[in-house]
């Protein structure tokens, strides 16, 4: 078994970037060799050398939502922190979140957010949540949460609040309003322009999505010795007709399927199964009846795993000892993610969210 000791790795605390990069494109990009090991250091707009025509790039387009409010006890005014992490939708008649609370509460206390928002805790869920009820639901409940809330930065981003930046750049560019849903950004795509992608697009690079809500787990580092017996937390994920429609038909090319992000690589390993078969007996023809896939992964990928549908990865530098780490080990091999991490620390690379970029790739061409 493996030892979670093994992904730990020693790097300065200046290199955990605390604000975006000046622009998006221009960070640091470390070009991996996953066959060979071999290293090029680029910018982030080289990324356009590495990908061909007919290629499919894979990127997440979940939305991150201002998910951190404060708000004060309706009995004491005594504040309390609530960060709201997934809606109950089984209870969509009712406007029920599941949520994390800092401070002293109870069932049936009453929250004040705003002159508009309250909730009540209706359910201590004993693992560290709470469910909150909020008196406010659909269109008003999230005008008011994009007006009081702010952004949830991660907790190694050292500062007492997020600024007005961090709701422009804590958020890729191709975000869709109608995928709210991530209380942390997948990062990885906070490198791409729109710019960047047209130009993608013009060399025939094929530009498609998926949706993974990023969960709390993100902030989350495996705890237990040995890595198997750590357990992920669950994400929702869709996987649309068309996103399928080319993959399959990249596949049959003899194209590459590149993952912009872990959050996208796991999306599209863990439907593997459904992705595979999905046009069985039907050719590779879209068919209109065929439907999006959806479902809840707590896929955990770690050195051993075989990868079933992607050939290159778009990721950045991720916390010793994470579930992040391993998972870009079982891509290219411990020993080459060793060898780059340790590069990247030499060069001055910007580590974690605000961070440079990786693209591991099979040839550096």
């Amino acid at each position: 078994m493996s030892q979670t000791l093994d992904y730990f790795y020693n790097f300065p605390p200046r290199l955990i970037a605390q604000e975006p990069s000046l622009k998006r494109e221009k960070s640091k990009l470390l070009v991996l060799d996953r066959k060979k090991g071999d290293i090029n250091h680029r910018y982030f707009f080289n990324i356009i050398d590495y990908l061909k025509s007919g290629d499919v790039l894979v990127l997440n387009n979940s939305k991150v939502f201002p998910a951190r409010l404060f708000a004060r006890k309706s009995s004491t005014g005594g504040e309390v922190e609530v960060f709201l992490h997934q809606k109950k939708v089984e209870n969509s008649n009712d406007n029920i979140w599941e949520c994390l609370l800092r401070g002293r509460v109870k069932e049936n206390l009453e929250l004040i957010l705003s002159d508009k928002l309250s909730a009540k805790v209706i359910k201590d869920n004993k693992d560290g949540t709470w469910l909150l009820q909020f008196n406010l639901k659909d269109k008003k409940f999230w005008q008011e949460i994009h007006k009081i809330g702010q952004v949830p930065l991660p907790p190694y981003i050292k500062r007492t609040s997020a600024r007005a930046i961090d709701k422009k750049r804590y958020q890729t560019v191709y975000a869709e309003d109608k995928k709210k849903g991530s209380v942390a950004a997948p990062t990885a795509g906070l490198h791409f322009t729109k710019m960047l992608l047209k130009k993608l697009e013009s060399k025939g690079v094929i530009i498609k999505y998926v949706t993974l809500h990023v969960g709390l787990g993100t902030f989350a580092s495996v705890k237990v010795a040995k890595i198997e017996n750590h357990k992920m937390h669950s994400e929702y994920v869709e996987v649309p007709v068309d996103t399928i429609d080319s993959i399959l038909k990249a596949k049959k090319r003899g194209n590459r399927i590149v993952a912009v992000g872990t959050t996208s690589c796991r999306s599209l390993e863990a439907g593997a199964d459904s992705i595979l078969s999905y046009y069985k007996d039907k050719g590779i023809n879209k068919n209109p009846n065929q439907k999006n896939i959806s479902f809840w992964t707590d896929i955990f990928i770690y050195p051993g795993y075989k990868f079933k549908i992607i050939d290159a990865l778009v990721t950045n530098f991720h916390i010793p000892q994470s579930t992040l780490l391993m998972l870009v080990s079982a891509f290219s091999g411990k020993a080459n993610i060793d060898k780059a991490y340790q590069e990247a620390i030499s060069n001055n690379y910007r580590f974690f969210s605000y961070g440079d970029a990786m693209l591991i790739i099979d040839k550096l061409s």
